[in-house]
């Protein structure tokens, strides 16, 4: 059997799981790939896949070009840049890992203390022998919005209590109730972008949350305000939020997910001088790294035995 672990951009995948015990030939790519046509010429001839959650993408013609693929593990339940329904048809076992969400919501915190106290500009003075250069915001008494309640952004939201401040959230199914259970004030859609002096992003990527945050929206909310997003760069219609950043229509963003991944050397973002950028590394952690590879080898020794697990779709 031959084994593809993608994108461990890391190089750390084989240490953190067993996989001499599998017996099988196993290749690491630790670069992206350019393009479909570099995934199918690339991964021709492996039976097992293992992705690393959506950083390659599988629609229906890159799978169907795999022609000896048997089974495709992706890290975490659910990859939406996998067509599962296709892989079933071409006879392709999609299997999943276990997942945590504490890593992103831990990220989130960091980003957001990093926007508001001016973290990029004073650490970059210090380095350059400087010393003071800005005028950092406390979070107490501050509203943290949150665009969807559900496993991240309560969590995002209990430490947005610790820190003292009003939590209030908004998205297409959120009732009151079920944002009272966590402290949480559901809001309508409008108000939370006006009233936010935080707001974050954790919503699924779907056809009706890509480009939710447009011009519209950015332009509700207080020039004194940070957008925070670790969750899908398409959320956010990108365009805008470079337009509102650069008029200073919002003070600041910090992102971790973007359209495009990587984010491309020349994009407009990494020359703001109000936004922190990190390379989507929400989930990148030793903990959670060994969750997603110690379960992948568990998957495909499940397979090979005939009793696949976490079978998805």
């Amino acid at each position: 059997m031959k084994i593809a672990v993608l994108d461990d951009y890391q190089g750390v995948a084989r240490d953190l799981a067993d996989w001499d015990s599998l017996g099988a030939e196993i290749r690491v790519f630790t670069e992206p790939f350019a393009g479909e046509a570099e995934v199918v010429e690339a991964l021709a001839g492996f039976e097992v896949i293992v992705a690393m959650r959506e950083r390659t993408r599988f629609p229906a013609r890159v799978l169907a070009g795999l022609t000896g693929l048997r089974l495709l593990v992706t890290t975490g339940p659910v990859n939406a840049a996998i067509d599962v329904a296709a892989a079933r048809e071409l006879g392709v076992v999609v299997c999943g890992t276990g997942y945590v969400a504490y890593p992103t919501a831990e990220l989130t915190w960091a980003l957001i203390l990093a926007a508001a106290r001016n973290l990029p500009a004073e650490w970059g003075s210090m380095r350059a022998g400087g010393w003071q250069v800005g005028l950092g915001v406390g979070l107490r008494g501050k509203v943290l919005g949150l665009l969807g309640l559900g496993r991240l952004g309560t969590e995002v939201a209990r430490i947005g209590q610790a820190f003292g401040m009003e939590c209030v959230a908004w998205s297409h199914n959120l009732t009151a109730d079920r944002a009272a259970e966590h402290g949480v004030t559901a809001v309508g859609r409008e108000q939370l972008f006006a009233r936010a002096d935080v707001l974050s992003v954790h919503t699924v990527l779907s056809r009706r949350t890509r480009g939710l945050i447009g011009a519209a929206e950015l332009a509700l909310m207080k020039p004194s305000s940070i957008l925070v997003n670790t969750s899908r760069g398409p959320v956010v219609d990108e365009a805008a939020l470079v337009a509102a950043l650069r008029a200073r229509s919002i003070a600041a963003a910090a992102l971790d997910v973007y359209d495009i991944e990587p984010l491309p050397a020349d994009h407009p973002l990494r020359d703001l001088d109000n936004v922190v950028l990190t390379p989507h590394i929400g989930y990148v952690t030793r903990e959670l790294y060994e969750i997603f590879y110690r379960d992948a080898v568990e998957d495909i020794a499940a397979f090979r035995s005939g009793r696949p697990i976490r079978v998805l779709g």
